[in-house]
């Protein structure tokens, strides 16, 4: 793959030394803080992350780049956990949310990474569901903690494969509770790939230090009802005037796409 070229980087960055490789295609070393939680997503131009279809939707805006695969892998290689919500978890039938499922030609560099950071071989994936209207035979689930509510948990209860485990919430899920238990599991760095109304609780807690956003070069545009759905869906995110401030950190370019890194 042609590397990605690298058009800005903040001075003082976090970054890890990367082997030569995996440095060579990202234009430089990359590290995340730990502890830190950090987001991941693709959009379009026009600011959709999610489509309305049974799909995955991240495969479909980005267009199945390579680029943004490789970047994905990058981000789950350096993963303690990988979070996502039960939308996001549903869409996708057989991904495990291994760095080496979404780009294949790194695995041994991206298992090359995450010895040298002292980390499991697969990043723990943590699932949120508060119904527990997930499919308990994904294959994902072997290796996953789930967080739930009680009512959730009644309904998974023996179905779950034994590498499974279940956290219930006290009543109803909130955001800071669950990153609180994810700490206490010894999880440092924390990706999460969604979905929009989960990274937007996320985002209205203060709980996400980082954003990675690959910008494709598509367009979707909205309509009433189409259930297309931009970044943060659901919340209002400091009032509908000021907003969420972030701070940019890095561009890296491929092709037509932008890889975009905020902190906040």
């Amino acid at each position: 793959m042609k590397p990605l070229e690298r058009l800005f980087e903040r001075a003082g960055l976090s970054a890890a030394s990367l082997p030569a490789p995996l440095a060579a295609i990202y234009g430089g070393d990359f590290g995340v803080l730990r502890p830190s939680l950090y987001a991941n997503f693709v959009s379009s131009i026009d600011g959709i992350v999610a489509l309305a279809t049974g799909a995955e939707s991240g495969q479909l805006i980005s267009g199945s780049s390579e680029a943004d695969r490789f970047v994905m892998g990058l981000l789950r290689a350096s993963a303690d956990a990988v979070l996502v919500g039960a939308g996001t978890f549903r869409k996708v039938s057989r991904a495990l949310w291994h760095a080496d499922s979404i780009y294949p030609a790194a695995g041994d560099l991206f298992a090359e990474l995450r010895r040298q950071l002292g980390l499991r071989p697969h990043p723990l994936l943590v699932v949120v569901s508060a119904s527990g209207d997930i499919n308990p035979r994904h294959p994902a689930l072997e290796d996953a903690l789930i967080f739930t509510t009680p009512a959730g948990e009644a309904r998974l209860r023996g179905t779950l494969p034994s590498g499974a485990r279940i956290v219930a919430a006290e009543g109803t899920i909130r955001c800071r509770a669950l990153l609180d238990r994810l700490r206490a599991e010894g999880l440092q760095a924390i990706l999460t790939e969604g979905g929009p109304s989960l990274v937007g609780e996320l985002f209205r807690d203060g709980l996400i230090d980082e954003l990675f956003l690959t910008v494709a070069p598509r367009l979707y545009g909205r309509h009433a009802g189409d259930g297309r759905k931009s970044l943060v869906d659901g919340v209002d995110l400091a009032g509908a005037v000021t907003g969420l401030g972030l701070t940019l950190s890095s561009v890296r370019r491929h092709e037509s796409y932008l890889f975009l890194r905020y902190s906040r």
